[in-house]
């Protein structure tokens, strides 16, 4: 089987090395061009641009896939079959026609659930317990195509978004090579999805990392796992943004209790029964470290990355006098 790879980010490197292993014929690889990155905006090129190099593989890198030029090139290639994993721009009907066989796609979510461009994102952000990988047939409309196979996959109680897409990039790429298998022995059956099930997963931007001390600590802990590494969950401190990771929930104490902030037995940081002012640093010292106040309790705070700086230990920053109780994110 002749396969066209199409995928950009380290999402994509899982697949793209498991049909290499597998001895499939890779005719192709498209990804995205160079960009710039870094503080000097060199251009760097795609992680799969990188393996595909690596594997001595033809790389294609369009602006664009699209126009006359583009497609009568794929279609020298004479593929069987495309397979897409994180490419990121939405293919044509006429680009998803060329191979024989049709193009499938390995999506980061349980289809008809987290439509979109950053499924593992949102499945954090929106508190999911559970998510997975889609094996599914392309069309036009945006991951609605029938589904091949999937696969379920727990999200861990303080795993982030960097994290749980290493395991799933992992986990696509077993799927893509039993779903060939399947498709290899005419054994692979496709289901429509219930579009009135679907839900979606836009773009994730800088303003959408921004956080919002007026939701309650529970949802902020998952906004901040959801964002980690890029682009980082962020809020303004004194005029500047820092970016905050590794967050977890603050123990409530009972009202009336004698400390507003403390740790008992030993545990992490408690904070007082009563709602914490939103924002503010109720908290914040070597041994405690930083706790956060939200519309309903509190967070504790074990990573951040001021403005300039590498990403540290909270404690780092309380140390180095970056913040003092009273202060208030923004």
């Amino acid at each position: 089987m002749k396969i066209l790879f199409w995928g950009t980010p380290e999402f994509a490197v899982p697949s793209l090395r498991v049909l290499d292993d597998e001895g499939f014929d890779i005719v192709g690889v498209v990804t995205q061009p160079d960009r710039p990155a870094g503080r000097g905006r060199r251009l760097v090129p795609s992680a799969v641009r990188q393996v595909g190099g690596e594997l001595g593989l033809t790389v294609l890198t369009p602006e664009r896939p699209r126009g006359e030029e583009f497609l009568a090139g794929i279609r020298s290639l004479e593929p069987d079959l495309s397979v897409v994993v994180a490419y990121g721009h939405i293919l044509r009907p006429e680009v998803l026609a060329v191979p024989s066989l049709g193009s499938i796609n390995v999506h980061a979510s349980l289809l008809p659930e987290l439509r979109g461009a950053a499924p593992i994102n949102w499945a954090i952000a929106r508190g999911y317990e559970r998510t997975g990988v889609t094996i599914m047939r392309m069309v036009q409309a945006m991951d609605a195509g029938p589904i091949l196979h999937q696969v379920s996959e727990p999200i861990f109680p303080e795993e982030t978004a960097t994290e749980l897409s290493t395991r799933l990039s992992e986990l696509g790429a077993e799927a893509l090579l039993e779903a060939l298998e399947l498709m290899a022995a005419d054994q692979l059956q496709e289901t429509e999805q219930d579009h009135d099930l679907a839900t979606f997963a836009p773009k994730i931007d800088r303003e959408t990392a921004r956080i919002d001390w007026s939701r309650c600590a529970s949802e902020l802990v998952w906004h901040i796992r959801a964002m980690d590494a890029v682009p980082g969950a962020w809020s303004e401190l004194a005029g500047a943004p820092v970016k905050l990771f590794r967050p977890s929930l603050a123990e409530a104490r009972p009202s009336g209790a004698r400390e507003a902030v403390g740790r008992g037995n030993g545990g992490p940081p408690t904070v007082s029964g009563a709602a914490s002012p939103e924002g503010l640093v109720i908290h914040a010292d070597e041994t405690h470290g930083l706790v956060v106040g939200s519309r309903e309790g509190a967070l504790l705070v074990d990573e951040v990355q001021p403005p300039g700086r590498r990403r540290m230990p909270a404690r780092d920053w309380i140390h180095g006098r970056g913040v003092s109780v009273g202060q208030r994110f923004l």
